[in-house]
């Protein structure tokens, strides 16, 4: 395989491939592909986020990161049906990611609850006919993060202007890799094999249900960072197959939020001042050589506390981050056998 094409590859793939090398220098090979292909991630984020952070206002900087992680996946993964109706779509999506967390954020809970449901469905349907590709997640995410930075005025037609922009950039990324696959399905036939009762639509509807409830109360309660809980309620809810491991991936989550929290502190403590920018960058390294959960649980702390301290300080900014795990991981465990509960009495009564 060459070496570009090892750059494609994840860090779970190419670890497979180390696993079942014999050859010691193929495996110093590899491993040196894993790192490379790291480096250069963290050097296109850069490239890619300063630039349009500085363009349309650090205030945005949540909208470039967003769509940044956006544009990496579309290169992989497609939505499962046809092209033309694929790029209407990415465009509904891009627009709800636009609107909806700033629109939430200046209406009362209630009204916010329906919007973040609504945007939610809409776009886990339009984006996730496979959930085991990891669209929910990554979708998730980015609502969230958008969410928990909310823009209006001058700053607002600014994150429209680099929506739009982004739009072409993974539009055209979306186009060359996808062009030729799915052409007999339209999404209209996606919309008519809907079925309530299905394992994948009734993922959707709990990850739905479930971020909302988390955004709404979190808001109404003005919890401080409160996309922290988001995002920990997210990542264990958009696991299409939770059931089967969710004490042991909510128990990574916190223990990986502890261990990352504590990392954070010591690096912190012991680095010069003039060093602590690094951190982050360290952390996205490392991060590119990640294939489990529990590991990149860490290193994710690494960058959201860097970005925190600056605003609460560390002492707080680490109490924070783990206060508010600990809330997304028991909400996401109590939601979702509450909600397996309630569905398998509404399936009962429907059969009875």
């Amino acid at each position: 395989m060459k070496f570009y094409d090892l750059l494609q590859l994840d860090p779970a793939g190419l670890k497979r491939l180390i696993d079942k090398s014999e050859s010691k220098k193929e495996r110093g090979f590899l491993w040196a592909a894993m790192f490379f292909r790291s480096i250069l991630l963290v050097l296109f984020a850069i490239v890619f986020i300063a630039p349009l952070s500085s363009v349309f206002g650090k205030e945005n900087n949540a909208m470039a990161v967003s769509m940044f992680c956006i544009l990496l996946a579309v290169r992989f993964v497609d939505f499962g049906y046809c092209i033309k109706d694929s790029l209407i779509n990415l465009g509904i999506v891009f627009l709800l990611l636009l609107i909806s967390p700033v629109l939430s954020y200046y209406v009362n809970p209630l009204f916010a609850f329906f919007i973040h449901f609504l945007s939610y469905i809409v776009i886990l349907f339009i984006t996730c006919d496979k959930p085991e590709m990891g669209n929910g997640g990554l979708y998730s995410f980015a609502y969230v993060f958008l969410c928990g930075n909310p823009v209006q005025g001058v700053l607002f037609f600014k994150r429209f202007l680099l929506t739009c922009f982004c739009f072409l950039i993974c539009a055209a990324v979306f186009y060359k890799k996808h062009k030729g696959k799915h052409t007999d399905i339209s999404f209209q036939s996606k919309i008519k094999q809907f079925d309530f009762y299905t394992k994948k639509h009734q993922w959707q509807i709990r990850m739905a249900l479930g971020i909302s409830f988390i955004l709404t109360l979190g808001a109404f309660f003005q919890l401080e960072r409160y996309m922290w809980i988001g995002f920990a309620c997210g990542s264990l809810l958009s696991d299409h197959n939770f059931e089967t491991k969710l004490k042991e991936k909510s128990m990574h989550r916190i223990l990986g939020v502890l261990a990352g929290s504590a990392l954070f502190y010591v690096l912190y403590m012991l680095m010069p001042k003039s060093m602590h920018s690094m951190i982050g960058i360290f952390g996205g390294i490392l991060l590119g050589l990640c294939s489990q959960y529990k590991h990149k649980t860490v290193l994710n702390c690494l960058g959201a506390l860097m970005a925190a301290t600056g605003i609460y300080g560390i002492q707080e900014a680490v109490i924070l981050r783990i206060t508010d795990n600990l809330i997304g991981v028991v909400f996401a465990f109590l939601f979702f056998f509450v909600y397996e509960f309630l569905m398998e009495k509404l399936y009962q009564r429907k059969m009875a």
